[in-house]
């Protein structure tokens, strides 16, 4: 038996049920492709569309809003058989179970839808879309060709971007068709043509954008298997940023606009320039650190040349001979003032002992005739003659007779 809640349990308000549901349904199912016929149909002045989708057991609600419907590549009529992407919803304030939709196109896209998935697994089994195949992108183009219809707006912005970003690179046309059925066949033309051209560093793609069908012709095998096949690197610019075709996956590089193209494939002039600057700022800074660094070598070298050079040795050697002579001139000075007292010194002592002094108190030396001193050994003898030198006389005479002094004898 079921009883009233008790305060453990929780009690939903409707609106608190409808957004909790919505919630659910939000995240349970995402956003889908759902195919069905159009009934229901209103137009208010919002700018959005509401009509009901159905097939034969079943309907449910759509709504299209205004900034979604703005884009669409098809009328919605009553009775038309469409092809509708989006999310499936709840309206809380009716619990009205909807479906918010995103992009409308007839059914006969979902066939195209079909063939495209089909193309795409095919291509991509064989190796097309990998990475390792796809050419790089040069980064300084000198020249760069340009695939698209010669009157499109795809065109005008192509070049009108290049022109701002990398005017130093040249441009050439490769005009083609870009819609309808002999367009593949024109653009495989326009593409080898470009090929062939070795100066070419760089091939866009391009084409404004447009509805499916209108884009189809990008979706072509053939035309897929030749943008893989190119020599050159191939930028794929082809409609808008959600607009995705065969020939964006075998290109070496995909851009979601023309524009967005002519971007990848140049560099920015500007940056180019700023970075040319900021390296020249650089190269300025490290030659002037490096011409610093030289002269400050150059000076220590310079100082060391002048250290170890001849002149300078001999300057040095000039300056020690000076300094060693006048150490001598000293030196010699010295050694004659010692030597002068050392002589006077000894003249005094000689002057003491001289028996010329003797000779001034009256006293003479008696020697031979030849100058020699009686002695021990040469003795005097009677009959011999002697020199008597006096202070101012010198006497020459005859020895009468010899005799030893008085002292000698007694002893």
């Amino acid at each position: 038996m079921i009883t009233t809640p008790g305060p453990e349990e929780h009690i939903y308000s409707p609106s608190e049920l409808n957004n909790e549901a919505k919630r659910h349904i939000e995240a349970g199912f995402g956003r889908i492709w759902i195919k069905g016929e159009i009934s229901n149909l209103a137009k208010p002045s919002s700018g959005h569309q509401y009509f009901t989708l159905k097939d034969a057991q079943a309907h449910i609600r759509c709504a299209l809003f205004k900034q979604n419907s703005l884009g669409l590549a098809v009328e919605l009529n009553l009775g038309d058989e469409v092809l509708v992407y989006g999310q499936v919803s709840l309206y809380a304030a009716r619990g009205d179970y909807q479906l918010i939709a995103s992009s409308v196109f007839s059914a006969g896209v979902g066939d195209l839808h079909a063939q495209f998935e089909q193309l795409k697994k095919q291509l991509a089994s064989e190796g097309l879309f990998d990475d390792a195949n796809k050419k790089p992108i040069p980064k300084w183009p000198s020249q760069i060709a340009i695939v698209t219809s010669s009157s499109g707006a795809a065109l005008r912005d192509i070049q009108k971007t290049l022109a701002k970003r990398w005017p130093v690179a040249k441009t050439k046309l490769y005009p083609s068709a870009v819609q309808g059925t002999d367009a593949p066949k024109a653009l495989i033309h326009a593409l080898k043509q470009a090929d062939m051209v070795a100066e070419n560093d760089v091939i866009i793609l391009a084409r404004g954008g447009g509805s499916l069908e209108d884009l189809w012709s990008f979706n072509d095998e053939l035309l897929a298997r030749t943008v893989a096949s190119m020599t050159h690197p191939v930028i794929t610019g082809v409609g808008h940023e959600t607009d995705t075709t065969m020939v964006d996956f075998v290109s070496d590089l995909r851009a979601p606009t023309p524009t967005a193209a002519a971007m990848l494939a140049t560099p920015d002039m500007i940056e180019v320039i700023a970075t040319l600057d900021g390296l020249d700022q650089r190269i300025r800074r490290a030659m002037e650190r490096w011409l610093n660094q030289a002269d400050q070598g150059l000076d220590l070298l310079e100082r060391r040349l002048l250290r170890t050079h001849p002149q300078s040795v001999l300057q040095r050697n000039e300056v020690g001979l000076a300094q060693l002579y006048q150490r001598l001139v000293l030196a010699q000075k010295h050694q004659r003032e010692k030597a002068t007292q050392a002589l006077v010194q000894l003249s005094r002592s000689l002057d003491s002992l001289s028996p010329l002094n003797v000779l001034s108190r009256g006293y003479g030396v008696v020697t031979d005739e030849f100058g020699n001193a009686f002695d021990e050994h040469n003795p005097p003898k009677s009959g011999q003659k002697l020199r008597a030198t006096l202070e101012v006389f010198e006497i020459t005479a005859s020895i009468d007779s010899v005799a030893r002094p008085k002292h000698e004898a007694t002893s």
